[in-house]
């Protein structure tokens, strides 16, 4: 094979590498930021994440990954919308950031007949 079909091949192997592995990244975005947004009673608007920024970055053992931040809108009354985003590195997740967000509430736990009032 001449070697100028080698390099073509190799090129649209590689993109095709990247075009799967950031599907699957998408794919990871988008379920932590549902999880979130259902976590804490927020509205997921336009119900995607969009793409803010890739850049190389290594992990803990050092391996050199892509960071990717996907950024999404969340709404906590219905009529205003804010910013939020959901950092990866390869395709774990690395930081999710809602601004902005209503603080945790917090559940009193009862055990047995006692009341709470």
């Amino acid at each position: 094979m001449p070697w100028m079909e080698t390099i073509s091949l190799l090129v649209l192997l590689a993109l095709a590498w990247f075009w799967f592995d950031s599907f699957q990244a998408r794919a990871a975005a988008m379920a932590a930021a549902r999880a979130a947004c259902a976590a804490e009673n927020l509205l997921l608007l336009d119900d995607t994440v969009a793409l803010g920024g890739l850049r190389p970055a290594r992990d803990d053992e050092g391996r050199l990954r892509l960071r990717r931040v996907y950024r999404f809108e969340y709404s906590d009354t219905g009529d205003n919308r804010r910013q939020g985003h959901v950092t990866l590195l390869g395709s774990d997740l690395l930081m999710l950031h809602l601004p902005h967000a209503p603080a945790p509430r917090l559940r009193v736990v009862a055990s047995g007949s006692e009341e709470v009032p």
